[in-house]
């Protein structure tokens, strides 16, 4: 009987868990799936995923500084208080909006594979690790760091407050102290847990003798101030050419690590042009690859033929179609995604119309399983994504990231931070598009986005979160141009995850064979889950993995920006 009640009552908590989250029945005003309303100003808007960052960026505006430098400042506060998805030893894209040209720039800040480590000898130390891919964590996946020099390129190009003043603040709190928030006290434990042992100064400087800080308590993180000191007095060259460089040289070859000097000296950024598709009247743009803001415009371009707005939010027909169009976008990310340095990625052929045509005729009544690349596990990842935008109309689209929450694990004692296990996304099979070699941009899962209309600025936004970012952004963008729901609302409207896709990691001549899973969130209508069921979804329910949400919206008639943050995350919109 106790076995039977048990099941009743997992049975009703399912049931409960995915009933229609049509009202918040508390919410006196506001639209149907907002947790909150959106924060709307005049002058200047800051979003991002720790509410003090927000501030300090909020700070940088109304000291007179533009969006491009709060973006910085934003950055600099979140490789401090948010460790477990961005820091300097990441690497960082952006996509800014000059009012003053009146010009979108992309800038890919993605840093390369060590020059010293060739396949072969990459090959050698998988096989004497027993493992069949580059590892997860330790010195295999390390690549050279580019978000410093990401920071100092935004503001060579539209800085206008000294790097100093943008700076001090991050020092200020890594010095003395801040409370940590809740979501990032959770991942700093898993964090903590999986590299404590590790070799280098994990243990000693991101922890409190060994243990993670819990929520609310007051972390110190002097190594890294005196890191940012440096930049702030020596600039970008005493990362890459000066004492950080050679303290980094030097650690590696003491622990068998293969950055060396070398690597750093030849790193730089890149500015691109970002590459769109639009989408019933809107212009949505992406970063080309090495990243997989390419997918989302796929997506997009094979949903552009259907009217989801009259089927609906989170109908089965809708979800069916997103999912079936995320499988066809992701076959191709498998397959062509690489650095464009190396390799011809066909990218403006994989967003044409007339291919999304031809690849939607796939798309069937039931699950597919059954998809290779339409020509010829890193579904998790944790990121930060920040937006900012300032009284003279520059918008800054910015994401930055470790990779896998605390990347690599790898810590060089004195310098404060974590390096970001990138690496870990290239393929081992010599025929493959993303394959190993020296000096290479691996495969990148964070993408920032923008959207135009009618020629001017409309959105700034991100979803980071691995594999979930592609169809984050799509999930946003058709909630407010199929489903009319207001920038806050689309953010906290109940989402989809499709994971089982091939990965650019995979082997050359490996694709989809099977549904892959269907995650929902709670909210959706279970006459719609039990629909997917029945056209051969394998549907499950996740907790987290829907990634995190923010966006700058400009409104030109009323001269306001309208912010949203994630409700997953400890988010903050603030503006003045």
């Amino acid at each position: 009987m106790k076995k039977l009640l048990l099941s009743l009552g997992l049975v009703a908590l399912l049931l409960v868990s995915i009933v229609p989250a049509h009202a918040q029945p508390d919410r006196v005003t506001g639209e149907s799936f907002a947790t909150r309303s959106e924060v709307i100003a005049p002058n200047g808007m800051v979003a991002t995923s720790q509410p003090l960052a927000a501030q300090i960026g909020l700070n940088i505006l109304q000291n007179g500084g533009n969006a491009i430098d709060a973006a910085i400042a934003v950055n600099a506060a979140l490789g401090v208080m948010e460790p477990t998805g961005s820091g300097i030893g990441g690497d960082l894209f952006a996509i800014v909006w000059s009012a003053e040209d009146q010009k979108l720039y992309g800038l890919n800040a993605s840093g390369r594979s060590p020059l010293g480590l060739s396949f072969d000898e990459m090959k050698k130390e998988i096989e004497q690790r027993d493992g069949d891919g580059i590892p997860a964590y330790g010195m295999l996946p390390i690549s050279v760091p580019g978000a410093v020099d990401g920071w100092f390129e935004l503001h060579n190009k539209f800085g206008s407050t000294q790097m100093e003043d943008l700076l001090a603040p991050s020092i200020k709190y890594a010095r003395e102290g801040f409370p940590v928030s809740e979501l990032i006290a959770f991942y700093w434990g898993i964090g903590a847990r999986i590299h404590n042992d590790r070799v280098g100064a994990f243990k000693k400087e991101m922890t409190m003798n060994g243990e993670a800080p819990e929520k609310g308590e007051i972390m110190k993180r002097p190594e890294l101030a005196n890191t940012y000191e440096i930049l702030a007095n020596k600039g970008r060259d005493a990362f890459y050419e000066g004492e950080i460089a050679e303290k980094i040289d030097q650690f590696m070859r003491e622990n068998g690590g293969y950055l060396r000097k070398k690597d750093f000296e030849q790193h730089s950024s890149t500015w691109v042009d970002p590459v769109s598709v639009n989408y019933r009247g809107y212009d949505v743009y992406e970063l080309p690859p090495n990243g997989q803001g390419i997918a989302a415009l796929q997506m997009l371009q094979i949903l552009e033929e259907y009217d989801l707005g009259s089927m609906g939010y989170g109908s089965e027909q809708t979800l069916h179609l997103m999912a079936e169009a995320k499988k066809l976008a992701f076959e191709d990310r498998a397959k062509f995604y690489a650095d464009p340095s190396f390799e011809d990625v066909p990218a403006q052929k994989l967003i044409s119309k007339e291919y999304a045509k031809k690849r939607m005729e796939q798309i069937g009544e039931y699950a597919s399983d059954n998809i290779k690349p339409g020509m010829s596990k890193l579904e998790d990842g944790d990121t930060i994504y920040l937006t900012t935008a300032d009284s003279e109309g520059n918008m800054v689209s910015l994401i930055q990231s470790n990779y896998r929450g605390m990347g690599s694990g790898v810590v060089v004692p004195d310098l404060g931070f974590v390096f970001q296990d990138r690496g870990e996304l290239f393929s081992m099979d010599p025929n493959h598009t993303n394959a190993y070699e020296p000096g290479k941009r691996p495969f990148h899962t964070i993408i920032p986005a923008f959207v135009m209309k009618d020629g001017k600025p409309f959105m700034s936004f991100g979803v980071m979160g691995g594999g979930m970012q592609p169809q984050g952004h799509v999930q946003i963008l058709t909630n407010m141009i199929d489903f009319g729901m207001n920038l806050q609302e689309a953010g906290d409207a109940a989402r989809w995850r499709h994971t089982g896709s091939t990965q650019p990691t995979d082997d050359a001549d490996e694709y989809l064979q099977d549904s892959g899973t269907l995650n929902l969130e709670s909210g959706y209508d279970y006459k719609a889950v039990r629909g997917l069921m029945m056209r051969g979804h394998d549907v499950a329910f996740d907790v987290g993995g829907y990634g995190g949400y923010q966006a700058i919206m400009w409104d030109p008639d009323e001269g306001v920006y309208y912010g949203a943050s994630e409700s997953r995350k400890d988010g903050h919109a603030v503006g003045y």
